[in-house]
């Protein structure tokens, strides 16, 4: 199994720092792909976004899921990041960073813990704002995605 690095964190993140951080662990990678979620102000209707999550259980199954993708994948390394607190529009949500030798590799192990991150990971979402729902449920549209890959 590649190193997996998966962090649940109040503070912020530094892209650059992560990535130069994965791609220091070998000299066999050849790409690194990223993903990084923000939160969008749903124009102008949210005012914060927040986020909460069981400490202990979400790191097990975002770890589950990065296991997941490591047997389907010959990955060199993952890391994944993922915040909670209140978040306000433009600030950064989540970090997917996936290494390998190829490209492809990276892009569909990178995509399918993205899709799985949106449906399995305990992260509970509240929108804040005028016109928000409060508490946000996965859509069937994440549900299809995550499907795809069975």
């Amino acid at each position: 199994m590649p190193p997996i690095t998966i962090r649940v964190q109040k503070d912020d993140f530094d892209l650059a720092a992560e990535v130069a951080s994965l791609s220091a662990l070998s000299r066999d990678i050849g790409a690194v792909v990223t993903f990084s979620g923000v939160c969008r102000d749903e124009d102008g209707r949210l005012g914060a976004l927040e986020l909460e999550h069981y400490p202990g259980m979400a790191e097990a199954e975002i770890t589950r899921i990065a296991a997941e993708a490591s047997a389907r994948w010959r990955l060199l390394g993952i890391t994944i990041v993922h915040r909670f607190g209140k978040l306000m529009p433009g600030e950064n949500i989540v970090l997917v960073v996936t290494a390998s030798v190829h490209r492809q590799e990276a892009f569909e192990a990178a995509n399918f813990l993205m899709d799985f991150l949106k449906t399995r990971a305990p992260f509970w979402k509240k929108e804040h704002g005028p016109e928000s729902p409060g508490w946000v449920r996965a859509t069937a549209a994440d549900d299809q995605a995550t499907d795809r890959w069975r």
